[in-house]
This record gives C-alpha cells, sequence and structure tokens, in this order.
C-alpha cells in the first residue's frame, strides 16, 4: 500500500452519469489484485474533506476505475481532465481469491476430475471490480461464464470488455428491454439448467445488497463456492475508523480491511 500521485491519463464519460478513468499508477498496477480498491482524494481542498473508495476496474500496465456520478466527489471526479493528478492510496484490501491457481494438479477441479468453471455475476455499477477479474481467470484459462443485470438496455455496462475474455456473456434487463427479462438472480437460474455434474463452479459476484443475498442462497443450494464484494461506504479504508462493520458468523469484521471481498457463507445477511 502506497498513497501516490498519480497522473491522469483519460477520464472519458461512457454512458449517461457512468466515467472511466486511467491513471498513471504503475506500482498499484503491479501489486493490485482483482477485487482490491484505492482511496482517491478527488479536490485539492477540504471540501470534501474524505477520500472515495473506488474498485479496480481494469489493470494494463496503468489502473483504470469505473464510476458513477452520484454526489459532490463524483462529480468533482467527473470534470478532472488528462494531465491533472490525484492522490490515490491503494491497493487496499482483501480482493478474490482465484481459486483455481497456476498448480493444475492442485486445483479444485483436478481434485475432482470436474471441469472448472467460474461465473461472474454483475448487478449494475457492480461490474466494476469484475472486468479485472475476468481478465485474470482468463490467463488461466478457466472456463468462464458472465451475467450482467441492470434494470434497463441503457445501464448494461462493460459488456464487450467481458467479450473479449469470458467463454459465455448473458444479460439480463429488469424491464426486458435487453437480454433476458427479469432479475439476474432469474438468469442465474436459467443458466444452471445446463449438466451441473460436469463443472467445479466457483461464483463471482458485486451488486447491491439485496441481489448478493439471493445469488448466495443459490449458490448455498447447490454447494457452489461463493464470493461476495460488498458496496459498502468506507471513510478511511484502511480499518482505522470502524465505519464499515459487516457482521458474519465470527463476530464483526470491516469492509475495507477484511473484505471487500467476502465468503458468502460467512456472512450474516
Amino acid at each position: 500500500m502506497k498513497d501516490i500521485r498519480a497522473k491522469i491519463l483519460s477520464n472519458k464519460k461512457i454512458r449517461h452519469t457512468y466515467y472511466k478513468m486511467v491513471l498513471d499508477a504503475p506500482y498499484i498496477a503491479r501489486t493490485a489484485k482483482p477485487g482490491q480498491f484505492v482511496q482517491i482524494k478527488c479536490s485539492d481542498s477540504l471540501e470534501p474533506f474524505l477520500r472515495r473508495p473506488f474498485s479496480i476496474h481494469r489493470v494494463n500496465g496503468n489502473i483504470e476505475i469505473l464510476y458513477e456520478t452520484v454526489g459532490k466527489s463524483t462529480e468533482i471526479l467527473s470534470r478532472k481532465k488528462e494531465g491533472d493528478f490525484l492522490y490515490i492510496l491503494g491497493p487496499l484490501g482483501n480482493g478474490f481469491s482465484l481459486t483455481y491457481d497456476s498448480h493444475p494438479s492442485e486445483t479444485r477441479g483436478s481434485k475432482l476430475n470436474l471441469e472448472p468453471r467460474a461465473i461472474i455475476i454483475a448487478g449494475g455499477v457492480g461490474v466494476a471490480p469484475l472486468v479485472y477479474l475476468a481478465e485474470e481467470l482468463a490467463k488461466k484459462h478457466i472456463k468462464t461464464i458472465v451475467l450482467i443485470g441492470a434494470k434497463t438496455k441503457d445501464l448494461i455496462l462493460c459488456e464487450k470488455d467481458f467479450k473479449k475474455t469470458a467463454h459465455e456473456v448473458y444479460v439480463s434487463t429488469d424491464d426486458g428491454t435487453y437480454g433476458s427479462q427479469g432479475f439476474v438472480s432469474k438468469l442465474f437460474h436459467k443458466i444452471l439448467k445446463t449438466v451441473e455434474s460436469r463443472f467445479d463452479t466457483v461464483v463471482y459476484v458485486c451488486g447491491p445488497q439485496g441481489m448478493l443475498r439471493c445469488i448466495a442462497e443459490i449458490c448455498q443450494e447447490r454447494n457452489f463456492e461463493c464470493q461476495v464484494s460488498l458496496e459498502e461506504k468506507m471513510a478511511c479504508g484502511i480499518g482505522v475508523c470502524l465505519g464499515c462493520v459487516v457482521k458474519t458468523k465470527t463476530g464483526n469484521k470491516l469492509a475495507c480491511k477484511d473484505g471487500p471481498v467476502f465468503d458468502s457463507s460467512e456472512l450474516l445477511w
């Protein structure tokens, strides 16, 4: 973890209130793992005072963040231009566990004599940390299926990015304007009608808490490992302020320090 002054290489509006920013941060790019985040000082003034957390969206020598303008801090961030500088602290938190490591004889799939499979499920701007994850899974040659859910067609994010690395990509919208109609959990049920006995499945999910809970329950029924990235409000990002408490079966934990990624079976919903 380092606090660095990073140069903005680009900051572009990609859809409605959504932006992608590329930052020259080689140390963070070199040491980050999927699911980790950074704390960004959005303004040079004392207002807003606190830094804001952003998932590491992609890593390619530099780092990318994907964000939505939802308040004063992100509105200030959206006005930043190429060549400006930001103070960034990171990488922070515990990210996704890539269960299938680089040693084939030790992978879950090999032990169970099953083909390994990852299912990535994104709800809304929950896609932010999952593109980086999909790229890392592709490097390990893991069969990956991606499900993207949003309220309407115009709010679907990163479909093209996922198609570059995943084997299959499916979309659902609440209003049926694109892909399947209904919640992404309904689409998940549909996908699971495939021959599950052929696969050793790990599910990775990020999105609204109601969606996370629903997906976690489905995974529990099928005995799938399920890793969830929680979208919690964080102040310090390093476990000092105790402002992002998460209730688990082994006691209270902190989203910023112990997470933001948790095994869904640990959580008290």
